[in-house]
């Protein structure tokens, strides 16, 4: 492939909008491909422009490095992606999306009374916590009135 096809990592991290640092992360973690110059400098296909765009989507989805680290390996090596292609790996992202658009209106429709904390700071909790019923409950930790989906620590968090 000729020079000018490939991008730098500047190149790429302006247009990606991803930190260089990402780029490497990600480089290392096999979900994007660079070559390297004779110096060892790094070169990317313009089609790593794609992928990206799918990380940080998939990223906003929920998806875990390692579930889209699985996605991305159906994805063609030899060719840039389809919309056939996209379109088949993200088919299962609907199901996710209504579950998190759900969980996302029952906080909505409970905050103005109540997060689900089970804490009884309020002297009529909507959620109903007489006597710290909450402690007794055995299904999570946390909020355990909000959905499962919302109790969820995000990835990296350290608790």
């Amino acid at each position: 492939m000729e020079s000018k096809q490939l991008l730098t990592v500047s190149e790429v991290a302006r247009r990606s909008g991803f930190a260089a640092s990402a780029l490497r992360y990600y480089e290392r973690e096999g979900l994007i491909r660079a070559t390297r110059t004779g110096g060892g400098q790094r070169r990317f296909e313009r089609n790593v422009l794609r992928r990206l765009a799918f990380i940080r989507a998939a990223r906003n989805v929920g998806l875990s490095l390692d579930e889209i680290r699985v996605e991305l390996a159906d994805l063609p090596d030899l060719r840039t992606p389809t919309r056939a292609d996209w379109g088949r790996i993200s088919r299962s992202w609907r199901q996710r999306l209504d579950e998190q658009i759900n969980a996302l209106q029952a906080l909505r429709d409970g905050l103005q009374s109540c997060i689900g904390c089970g804490c009884l700071s309020l002297r009529s909790c909507a959620m109903s916590n007489p006597g710290d019923v909450a402690a007794t409950r055995t299904d999570g930790t946390g909020a355990v009135y909000l959905p499962s989906l919302l109790r969820q620590a995000p990835e990296g968090d350290q608790r």
